[in-house]
């Protein structure tokens, strides 16, 4: 019987071979099950796949995703967000202000990558002090900077760097961005989970 499966290609071979009430499904057997013989997609063959919206992007680094991290001034992250690769971060500092829980913070310590007037006044309206360092060709720079606060950023780097231990994460070996996403949420939780551990 085994040796007729390829001659019942078009033809309903096995069905006459069967008794009557045992012929209950008509068409190819084997993997192909589809009951029309016409080459169709798969379930949810009519989304667009590829690599939009997977925060993918390609950086002077290569094929990369950027990590957007806000943390604590310990240096325990709080939030973060994922863009591709070639995103710049000042456009992303605004959505870095509005992650998180609902409490606002009384500075936000950034790099300059983050340096802005847009920036800094949105920090301001939300009442933050914002301590990012002025860009050198920026004009009319104010005499007094927090530089001593500024150190601080330096936890922010450690934690980046904490998270980037886990090889999952440094590799993205996620294809997905909800995926990825996932895995940077458990590494953050397993450095926070290790924060609060008392021996």
């Amino acid at each position: 019987m085994e040796a007729l499966r390829p001659a019942e290609q078009g033809r309903r071979i096995r069905d006459l071979l069967r008794p009557p009430r045992l012929a209950l499904v008509l068409g190819a057997s084997g993997a192909d099950v589809r009951q029309h013989r016409g080459a169709r997609p798969c379930v949810g063959g009519r989304r667009k796949r590829g690599q939009d919206g997977q925060a993918l992007g390609r950086s002077r680094g290569g094929f990369s995703t950027k990590i957007h991290l806000k943390t604590d001034f310990d240096g325990h992250p709080i939030a973060f967000d994922l863009t591709g690769g070639e995103k710049g971060d000042a456009p992303h500092f605004p959505v870095l202000l509005g992650l998180g829980p609902d409490v606002d913070p009384r500075a936000a310590i950034g790099d300059k990558g983050y340096a802005s007037k847009a920036n800094r006044r949105a920090a301001r309206e939300r009442g933050i002090v914002p301590v990012i360092p002025h860009k050198a060709n920026e004009k009319d720079k104010p005499a007094f900077f927090a530089s001593t606060l500024y150190k601080g950023r330096a936890r922010i780097e450690q934690a980046v760097g904490k998270i980037k231990r886990f090889k999952r994460v440094a590799l993205r070996c996620e294809k997905t961005k909800r995926n990825f996403a996932s895995f940077v949420a458990l590494t953050a939780g397993f450095i926070l989970l290790k924060s609060v551990h008392t021996a």
